[in-house]
C-alpha cells in the first residue's frame, strides 16, 4: 500500500468531515493559474514566489524542446488544494518550495533515496504503477544535485581543492542539509564544520543527519579559538541570507568564517544566497581572501535542470543549460540594477 492512500485512509477514518475541509480549502484560492493554452502543466507550490526565477527558468527548456508546457505559480498555504489540482490529466510535476518541503512527503507513493535521506522533497514527478496503471506520485530532492554540480562543474581540478579535506556549511537551514549532504556522499569531505548564529539549529541538523546515517562527521564550531585549531575547509557552502551581522551571534558566526577564509589553505566557496543580487558581501570577503566563488544562481540552474530531466526525460546533453545561464544572468542584472537604483 502507498504512503499516500493510507495517509488518506487514516484521515478519513479520523475525520469524517476531512472532504468538505478540502472542499472548502480549495474554495477559499481566489483563482487558480490558467491551464487552458498548455499542452501539459506544472506547478511552483509554495508561498511569497513572486521573485522566484524557477518558471522562467524551464519556460526557457520547454521551448528549446518545442514542448507547449509552463510551469505555473501556485501560491498557497493547502496540500490538499495542491494534490487535487495534480489529478489533472495533464499535470506533469512540481517544484516545492517553502513551507511544503518536509510536509508533502507522507502525500508521495515513492522517493528518490536523497529525498528520503534529506528528508526534504522540492521536485514531484510522476510515474505509472505498472500493475494496476495508478498514477504515482514520486519526490526526489535536486538542491542537492544543484550543490553537487556547482563545484563539480566549476571547480578544473577537485583534487587539490575540496575532495579529502574537511568543508564547511554556514547556516542551519533546509539548504545546509542539503549541502551537508551533497558534500558527505558525492565531493570528498572529511569533517564537515557547522558555522550558525542559532545553536538549536545546528543541534538539529547534527540530530537528523546522524539519524539518516550521515551526521557522524559534523562538527560544530562555535568560537574563533576552535575555529583556529582546525585544518582550512576546501569547500565551503554558505546557505544564509546577504545581510551585515548585528546580534553577537551573528558577529561571532561572521569572525569564526573570517577565521576559515584566512587560513593559508585556499578553495571554493558556493555562496547560495543570489536574491537580490548573487554578489554578496560573504563573497566579496571570499575573493578577497583568495577563495574561488561560486555563485547561488550556478545551484539554482543545475537543481532546475536536474527537475527538467525527471519531466522530460531528456539528459543535460539535451537541454539548453547555455543558454539557461545566460537568461538567468541577464534576469539578475536587471533585479541588481533596479535595486540599486
Amino acid at each position: 500500500m502507498s504512503t499516500a492512500t493510507t495517509t488518506t485512509s487514516t484521515t478519513t477514518t479520523t475525520s469524517a468531515v476531512q472532504p468538505q475541509k478540502q472542499q472548502q480549502e480549495i474554495l477559499h484560492l481566489t483563482s487558480t493559474p490558467d491551464i487552458t493554452p498548455y499542452a501539459k502543466h506544472g506547478y511552483l507550490f509554495g508561498q511569497k514566489l513572486a521573485a522566484s526565477m524557477s518558471p522562467l527558468l524551464h519556460s526557457i527548456v520547454y521551448s528549446h524542446l518545442s514542448l507547449n508546457w509552463a510551469q505555473l505559480r501556485l501560491d498557497s498555504p493547502s496540500i490538499p488544494l495542491f494534490l487535487q489540482l495534480a489529478q489533472h490529466p495533464d499535470f506533469y510535476g512540481a517544484s516545492v518550495t517553502m513551507p511544503h518541503k518536509v510536509a508533502i512527503i507522507p502525500h508521495l507513493d515513492h522517493l528518490t533515496p536523497e529525498c528520503r535521506d534529506v528528508g526534504a522533497c522540492n521536485t514531484l514527478f510522476l510515474k505509472t504503477d505498472p500493475a494496476t496503471g495508478r498514477r504515482l506520485f514520486c519526490g526526489a530532492n535536486t538542491d542537492v544535485i544543484g550543490v553537487r554540480e556547482s563545484f563539480v562543474q566549476n571547480v578544473s581540478e577537485p583534487a587539490k581543492v575540496y575532495e579529502s579535506r574537511p568543508a564547511l556549511v554556514i547556516g542551519g537551514g533546509g539548504a545546509a542539509r542539503s549541502a551537508v549532504y551533497a558534500l558527505h556522499k558525492w565531493l570528498g569531505a572529511t569533517d564537515i564544520y557547522l558555522v550558525n548564529r542559532d545553536q538549536s539549529e545546528v543541534d538539529a541538523v547534527i540530530a537528523e543527519c546522524t539519524e539518516r546515517g550521515y551526521g557522524d562527521r559534523l562538527v560544530h564550531v562555535a568560537s574563533v579559538e576552535q575555529a583556529e585549531r582546525l585544518a582550512g575547509p576546501g569547500a565551503i557552502v554558505a546557505c544564509i541570507p546577504d545581510f551585515p551581522p548585528k546580534t553577537e551571534e551573528e558577529v561571532l558566526a561572521r569572525r569564526i568564517i573570517e577565521t576559515f577564509l584566512g587560513k593559508e589553505e585556499k578553495g571554493a566557496m558556493l555562496e547560495m544566497c543570489y536574491n537580490p543580487s548573487p554578489f554578496t558581501e560573504l563573497g566579496a570577503l571570499a575573493e578577497k581572501e583568495g577563495w574561488q566563488v561560486i555563485l547561488g544562481t550556478e545551484a539554482l540552474i543545475w537543481q532546475g535542470i536536474e527537475q527538467d530531466k525527471y519531466w522530460t526525460g531528456r539528459t543535460n546533453e539535451e537541454l539548453p543549460i547555455q543558454e539557461v545561464k545566460e537568461v538567468i544572468a541577464s534576469k539578475l542584472a536587471e533585479a541588481s540594477k533596479s535595486q540599486a537604483s
